[in-house]
């Protein structure tokens, strides 16, 4: 269920969004200005905010910036608004809905702020085994852990379970651990009270108190500080949690999912995560297998990709030829399903005539692990074929010239994900993290995810 803040009257066209917004399952909130609209926004959370152009824009995505509130904004309007539909976009409003509304555009962008909730799209043994077991927990209210590599669909497969329990009617609340040094994951998590450091200008729920009656997913937790972990601990026993800077403690009702791409029995036993949590989030596992292990797969969701995209982009839907499904048969997919999608959606770009081709079908191979990073932990790589490497080119260069240019490029390659590039450079997310600080801060441009907001100043933590 879409958590929609609507920005304005809900008199003539936008109370007709409103109304198709809610006919489409979202649970509404309205406020009259930007002002009462971030305030809601820190108390309650949501995943989309629709605001009329009417209002100040600009102010509200800086002012949710500023407060690290990441909740992607709509600009709404009428078509013969041209102007002020482009200040909007400038000032970072994700998209521009014109007004009159249109159904299936509003359908669209609900479903987009939530992610999928149908499920995984699989024919593969493995992968059924996997959703029947979900299926049979999903109505109880032990946590769950679900592992797998990165870019497997841990999150989709959380949403499933959510949409599958006693649940499904309040809120699912996701939240990266890795995408956030300590400070900012301790407000974001627990949430403050007003004055409870330097910037915290009013009280703010976290995600705790945002999932209440419904299902947290903690994404990454393999990340999290072992001070957190504590917290996290005391939670789940107590179902209770205290505000930063709060006076008492606050009862919450929350189911808890966690995913991490990391073996946590192995992190325990290193001394980086505690055992009493692991065993607390490991009363059911799940382990979705890698896109290689369910080659089954591989087509079905090639094709749903294929469609999505050549609707996205106003193309014809077409098929793949018989090249181009053999090249994705033979593709080994290390950023599995994350990987096929990224792949797919540029193939329906550059593909002509009836078929998707196999020229289209523009498969990535990872380059070996530089050894020269610091801080590089040993993960295993695919076998690389042999290859001229530049190695001159590099002669007369700092080291960390080109270890930066390594990582930026990396990132970029990766469309900005940070979690997908530290395992191609060999990394922990939490040194990409620090690198990524320092080349900011000597005004190097960072790649940011599509949809994520650029990293602002805060003023009690280093972002990174």
């Amino acid at each position: 269920m879409t958590r929609l803040l609507i920005i304005g009257s809900l008199e003539a066209e936008l109370g007709q969004a409103a109304r198709i917004a809610a006919s489409r399952g979202a649970r509404l909130r309205q406020a009259d200005g930007v002002t009462a609209g971030i305030a809601m926004a820190r108390a309650e959370g949501f995943d989309l905010i629709l605001c009329d152009v009417l209002h100040d824009v600009s102010w509200l995505v800086a002012s949710l910036e500023a407060e690290r509130i990441a909740c992607p904004v709509v600009a709404c309007g009428r078509n013969a608004d041209a102007a002020a539909a482009v200040r909007a976009i400038q000032a970072g409003a994700k998209e521009f809905l014109p007004l009159p509304p249109d159904a299936e555009l509003i359908a669209a962008m609900l479903q987009a702020a939530v992610g999928e909730v149908e499920g995984p799209i699989h024919r593969d043994p493995a992968m059924a085994a996997v959703l029947k077991r979900a299926e049979g927990v999903a109505r109880a209210e032990a946590s769950v852990l679900i592992t797998g590599e990165s870019g497997t669909g841990k999150e989709v497969l959380a949403r499933y379970i959510h949409s599958h329990s006693r649940r499904a009617s309040g809120p699912f609340v996701a939240l990266n651990c890795a995408a956030l040094p300590e400070a900012l994951l301790e407000s974001e998590l627990f949430g403050h009270e007003k004055g409870a450091f330097s910037g915290a200008v009013a009280a703010r729920r976290g995600k705790f108190e945002q999932a209440d009656g419904g299902t947290l997913l903690l994404d990454e937790i393999g990340e999290m500080d072992p001070r957190l972990q504590a917290k996290i601990l005391r939670a789940l026993q107590e179902r209770e949690i205290d505000r930063l800077g709060g006076a008492g403690p606050v009862k919450v009702d929350v189911r808890i999912l966690a995913a991490t791409n990391r073996d946590l029995a192995a992190e325990v036993a290193a001394g980086r995560f505690r055992e009493d949590l692991f065993f607390r989030l490991n009363v059911v596992a799940l382990r979705i297998p890698a896109l290689r292990d369910r080659p089954d797969d591989i087509l079905p969701i090639a094709e749903h990709f294929a469609r999505r995209y050549a609707e996205a982009n106003g193309l014809p839907p077409r098929r793949f030829a018989a090249a181009a499904r053999g090249a994705l048969l033979s593709h080994s997919w290390p950023g599995n399903v994350r990987e096929l999608e990224n792949t797919v959606h540029r193939a329906v770009l550059l593909a002509e005539g009836d078929e998707i081709g196999a020229e289209a079908v523009e498969l990535h191979v990872p380059a070996p692990r530089p050894a020269a990073l610091a801080g590089a932990a040993t993960l295993p790589m695919e076998p690389q074929p042999a290859r001229a490497i530049g190695v001159a080119a590099l002669v007369g260069r700092r080291m960390e010239d080109v270890e930066r240019d390594l990582i930026l490029e990396t990132l970029t390659h990766c469309l900005g994900n940070r979690t997908r590039a530290a395992e191609i450079l060999g990394i922990s997310i939490r040194t990409l993290r620090n690198k990524l600080h320092e080349y900011r801060a000597a005004g190097a441009p960072v790649p940011v995810a599509p949809g994520q907001m650029p990293v602002a100043p805060f003023p009690y933590a280093s972002i990174g």
